[in-house]
């Protein structure tokens, strides 16, 4: 028997706060960042995925 589990994120503004919501399964956890931690995330994800996709052109034999 094959379960899966499903995954959801949430993002909200709260005042000066971004609030985001993880949904896994039955468990949930919530992160809350200040605008300049919020700038951040997004600044090292955005670095991540770029290195990631030009990993991923990389071919090894």
């Amino acid at each position: 028997m094959v379960h899966e589990i499903e995954r959801k994120i949430e993002l909200e503004i709260e005042r000066n706060r971004i609030r985001i919501a993880i949904f896994h399964g039955e468990d949930e956890q919530v992160i809350k960042l200040n605008l300049e931690e919020a700038s951040e995330l997004r600044e090292e994800l955005g670095k991540l995925l770029e290195d990631y996709s030009q990993r991923k052109q990389i071919r090894i034999d």
